[in-house]
């Protein structure tokens, strides 16, 4: 048998290697081996700090029998989803014709031409109830491909023809940007709310960081009864989601991430795994959360705090760049078990190794951690966050940017992945290198973010981005690729990561045809987002900031800790973009096409509203006062 997992880039390929299964890696070989051998693929999907994935891969593709099973019937690929998202996503739509519970491992059994025509989740080795085990899928599978050969073609054809109708709205129709969309899709995030625990929904909970900065963004300056009330929910669950009830359960408190989501309503017995992208929302929220909530502020500060100590004591690699996750299990007294390690107090810990640690560097997931860090560190006087946030984006840009503009997907150590870069590499790098470059007053940063998203625009079909360099080759191959997927939830899709980018793009001055794609993009996506903001946070937040007037403030100072430097770094508004900047660098950023910066050469604070002026303003208490007219 070979072995094709021993050397892949990916941790959960490689932790699959040493099972009996002939896996193949995803790519064209095994679609190809099943068409010579005419049998069906199976396709299972997971990802490294998975616990299921870990359990499926002890109890079942560590069986013998199983893997002679599989070897004897079918072709089996095994696939990292934080890998190859395409790929997860296409085959996450397809499952939906066969389970409502969707999730990892998914298992996805599909013709050699790439079309599904079953699919689950987590199969046990022995029957469980109403549950078949694994073995008499297997049996169900390979009986059906062999006795009922069309019935599963036309299946596979017709959940293959669903799958290419579009993804991006448009079939929807399109909404205007208004309060009106907002006002629903709060009542319907109160209606949704636990009222008791905080949070939305019952058991399982997630923390839905998008939620969050969609509250916040309209508490930060929507009109004043929905404000406060926006401000309001989220202080609410925020304090929830960081507290616990009783204790912190979704919070390591010595380390300071977060856990992925809690099994019950209360936010007990969590998921252990801590995600990159989870932590670097959530680090943007309580920040948020600590400059619109006096009441609040104190700890909201402390949280934020301590995410940077996880993000960059625990994930920030050698070279710069941030490790995907941290694994939910950990070895304890010989003894492998999820959740042991946390339990542990400092000085316990101390003698154990801590979870392992998926040390894949995905590039959008560090544009979440870049922007996160930058933010953060600008608006709560950590220059060692921006720095922090400048490493990891001195590393994705000189490891990930290839010379013709497009963007690696995925590396680890140096060894670059196959996979190809999704639209929501390009639109979460573009949005955190922005981020940066406002913290840092350095143009470079909006350079390379404007060259990524002007690549997505140019290579559009029929919307409104397209990935650069195409979609997964496979995928299009086979005629399953999704074009522009809108779909959210635990972090910003393509589109809405994209759509951001351009709202910042904008504010910076780079042009008009910025903020024309945002709003092309948001209000396609708004018949899908208002009845479901659990599942659309990222662009509703979008959208409420394009819903805002314009407010732009750059403050020209050789010290960065002036009275008006600081002031422009503390105010926080929906629709308001500050930056402090040298005179050298406000000449850099107009140098490079940013209009904002044009005739910024002499110390001062420069306030635009709506596209107007102000004069350039000197004194402390005459800015102030003129931040309070813009909100």
């Amino acid at each position: 048998m070979a072995d094709r997992l021993a050397d892949a880039v990916s941790p959960y390929l490689r932790s699959h290697a040493a099972n009996p299964v002939d896996w193949f890696p995803w790519g064209d070989e095994p679609f190809a081996e099943a068409r010579r051998r005419d049998v069906p693929v199976l396709v299972s999907i997971g990802y490294s700090t998975c616990h299921w994935c870990h359990v499926m891969s002890r109890e079942t593709f560590s069986d013998p029998v199983i893997a002679s099973r599989l070897a004897a019937d079918f072709v089996a690929v095994k696939v990292d989803r934080e890998e190859h998202p395409d790929v997860d996503a296409s085959y996450l739509a397809a499952a939906g014709a066969f389970t409502v519970n969707l999730g990892w491992p998914l298992n996805v059994f599909v013709t050699p031409e790439g079309k599904a025509f079953y699919a689950g989740t987590y199969w046990p080795p022995t029957a469980v109830g109403d549950t078949p085990s694994f073995g008499q899928v297997l049996d169900a599978v390979a009986d059906a491909w062999t006795a009922r050969r069309p019935q599963v073609e036309s299946t596979a054809a017709a959940i293959a023809d669903a799958l290419r109708q579009p993804a991006d709205g448009a079939s929807a129709g399109s909404s205007e940007i208004g309060t009106g969309a907002f006002d629903s899709a709060v009542a319907e995030l109160l209606a949704y709310e636990d009222s008791e625990f905080g949070g939305f929904g019952g058991a399982p909970k997630f923390p839905v960081a998008p939620v969050l900065l969609f509250l916040l963004e309209r508490g930060a300056d929507s009109p004043p009864a929905q404000a406060l009330a926006s401000r309001s929910l989220a202080a609410l669950s925020g304090r929830h989601v960081a507290a616990g009830q009783p204790t912190a359960a979704l919070r390591d408190r010595l380390e300071g991430g977060f856990f992925r989501y809690a099994t019950k309503r209360d936010w007990q017995d969590p998921h252990y795994e801590r995600m990159l992208y989870d932590n670097a929302q959530l680090l943007t929220a309580f920040t948020r959360l600590a400059q619109l909530d006096a009441e609040a502020r104190d700890w909201a500060v402390e949280v934020a705090e301590g995410i940077t100590v996880f993000l960059i004591g625990v994930m920030q690699q050698p070279d710069g760049g941030f490790a995907s996750a941290q694994d939910s299990e950990s070895t304890i007294d010989g003894v492998r078990r999820e959740g042991a390690y946390f339990a542990l107090g400092a000085a316990e810990r101390a003698a154990e190794d801590p979870p392992p640690i998926d040390a894949k560097i995905l590039t959008g997931w560090n544009g979440l951690a870049i922007g996160a860090l930058a933010t953060a560190g600008y608006a709560l006087g950590h220059d060692e966050w921006i720095e922090a946030a400048r490493r990891a984006a001195d590393a994705v840009i000189d490891g990930h940017l290839r010379h013709d503009g497009t963007l690696v997907r995925a590396s680890i150590g140096g060894r670059l992945s196959t996979a190809h870069a999704a639209l929501e590499d390009y639109g979460m790098l573009a949005s955190g290198l922005l981020d940066l470059a406002t913290a840092t007053g350095e143009g470079r940063y909006a350079s390379v973010a404007r060259s990524l998203v002007d690549r997505a625009l140019d290579a559009a079909g029929s919307g409104v981005f397209g990935v650069p360099g195409g979609a997964d080759p496979v995928l299009v191959a086979q005629g399953t690729a999704i074009e522009n997927d809108p779909s959210e939830g635990a972090y910003p899709s393509g589109l809405s990561s994209m759509a951001r980018a351009c709202v910042s793009l904008h504010l910076l001055g780079g042009g008009p045809r910025y903020r024309d794609a945002a709003e092309r993009v948001v209000k396609s996506l708004l018949p899908l987002a208002v009845p479901r903001p659990v599942s659309f946070g990222a662009t509703l937040a979008v959208a409420s900031a394009l819903s805002q007037p314009i407010a732009q403030l750059v403050v020209v100072s050789e010290d960065p800790n002036s009275d008006l430097a600081v002031l422009a770094r503390c105010r926080y508004r929906s629709g308001l973009l500050s930056v402090v900047v040298t005179p050298a660098q406000a000449a850099s950023f107009a140098n490079a096409g940013f209009a904002l910066f044009e005739g910024r050469d002499r110390e001062a604070a420069y306030l635009c509203w709506d596209f107007v002026c102000r004069l350039p303003v000197v004194d402390l208490r005459e800015l102030a006062e003129a931040l309070d007219l813009v909100g």
